[in-house]
């Protein structure tokens, strides 16, 4: 891989760490040629510290290391994007980033749906909620109905209305989510099983 280590006096380039599962920045380092093949040599991400004067090993004091998954330079060889697996927090504050987010996998606006869910059937005023009353009658309850909408989408799948099997597959991905909360789950639990079939 050409790195252009030349183009700034210092011969550093910027080096952005990201987690190679839930694709969070982490932190963004610096990184000289010595830095980088060390990095590449150990498998765990090197930089060199600009206040320390020398190489450091992310998680050298801490133990957090930073273990590599990838690297890649940008267009113009002068920036690179670091793919790691973390141990523990990034942060010296001890937080997952350094922006102090939360490093947690994200499936978009499914984890968003999730949350909703969640507060739904926490909710003070749980009797106007849809979501809430399908708790309260209980797992058979809950279960009963992601049969039903699965029947509805083998149903419309058999048929040419487009739109009403989308609006059936939402509906039955809907309230499997509400049958993955009612016995303690979530869609991470799933994807996990699914990636761990891949290998």
């Amino acid at each position: 891989m050409k790195i252009d280590f030349n183009k700034n006096d210092n011969a550093l380039v910027p080096a952005i760490i990201q987690d190679a599962t839930t694709q969070k920045v982490l932190m963004l380092g610096y990184m000289n040629a010595e830095a980088y093949t060390r990095t590449i040599e150990t498998k765990k991400v090197t930089f060199f510290s600009r206040s320390k004067n020398r190489l450091w090993t992310k998680g050298e004091e801490s133990g957090h290391f930073l273990n590599l998954v990838s690297i890649q330079n940008d267009c113009d060889n002068d920036t690179l994007l670091v793919e790691v697996n973390p141990v523990g927090p990034t942060c010296h504050k001890g937080t997952d980033t350094c922006w102090g987010e939360t490093n947690k996998q994200s499936f978009g606006f499914l984890s968003e749906l999730e949350d909703v869910i969640k507060s739904r059937r926490e909710a003070a005023n749980s009797e106007k909620s849809y979501v809430a009353s399908l708790f309260k009658k209980g797992l058979n309850k809950i279960a009963q109905k992601v049969g039903e909408e699965a029947v509805e989408v083998i149903i419309e799948a058999k048929d040419n209305n487009d739109n009403l099997f989308l609006n059936e597959s939402a509906d039955l991905l809907f309230h499997y989510l509400i049958l993955l909360q009612a016995k303690g789950f979530n869609l991470k639990d799933v994807v996990n099983i699914l990636e761990g079939r891949q290998k």
